[in-house]
């Protein structure tokens, strides 16, 4: 893992942990900082596990970096002169304005590309060695799979804030919007990225009485 996708990984932990947790901060209820901390680290760990492993197993390589925005809509026109940092804005400006009434919790991306191992077992040496969109979104979707279980076990378990923490951080990256990883399972398969969503907005939905 380089430096610069560590260091991005760890800014989304502390943002998701601040997020999560305007509520407790607005009511001096700073006993439960820690306890957000560790499962924003958990969330965030499992998600960038399983895309390392499909990523592996595809022989590729999977990174990860916060959520970039270079444009703000679809004209040739509408693209922005630098990058804006959206998955740090966005969801802190969200959380601010509501008073953590509304939790925005998309922070980072993640872009996969083929090893040369890849192309050496499939095509031909050093040929072909660009990732599909198919690859891609299998990749996006090992990564959101784990989380529907989490979710579950967090209810079981009469967490049922954070089961509606996981169930809405799970939605709301599966919007195909931007770079989110959404886009990237619904451009591998538009099928797979359906039955997903479906299944993230059934959890949400019940999910809704403990969010705010």
């Amino acid at each position: 893992m380089k430096s610069s996708e560590f260091l991005d990984i760890l800014l989304a932990i502390f943002l998701f942990t601040i997020v999560i947790g305007v509520p407790s901060i607005i009511n001096a209820q700073w006993s439960d900082l820690p306890k957000f901390f560790f499962f924003s680290a958990l969330l965030i760990f499992v998600v960038i596990t399983s895309k390392k492993i499909v990523a592996y197993l595809l022989d590729s390589d999977v990174e990860h970096e916060i959520w970039k925005m270079s444009r703000f809509g679809l004209g040739e026109k509408h693209q922005l002169k630098k990058e804006i940092p959206a998955g740090i804005i966005f969801p802190l400006l969200f959380s601010i304005v509501t008073l953590g009434s509304f939790k925005l919790l998309t922070f980072l991306t993640y872009e996969s590309r083929a090893l040369k191992v890849r192309a050496a077992k499939r095509f031909g040496f050093y040929s072909y060695t660009e990732m599909t969109d198919w690859h891609n979104g299998i990749i996006g979707t090992a990564g959101m799979l784990p989380l529907f279980a989490l979710a579950i076990i967090f209810y079981l378990i009469n967490e049922e804030y954070l089961s509606a923490i996981t169930s809405f951080y799970t939605f709301f990256n599966l919007l195909p919007f931007s770079k989110l990883d959404g886009t990237q399972i619904f451009f591998g398969s538009r099928v797979l990225w359906a039955i997903l969503m479906l299944i993230s907005l059934i959890f949400s939905a019940y999910s809704l009485q403990f969010y705010i």
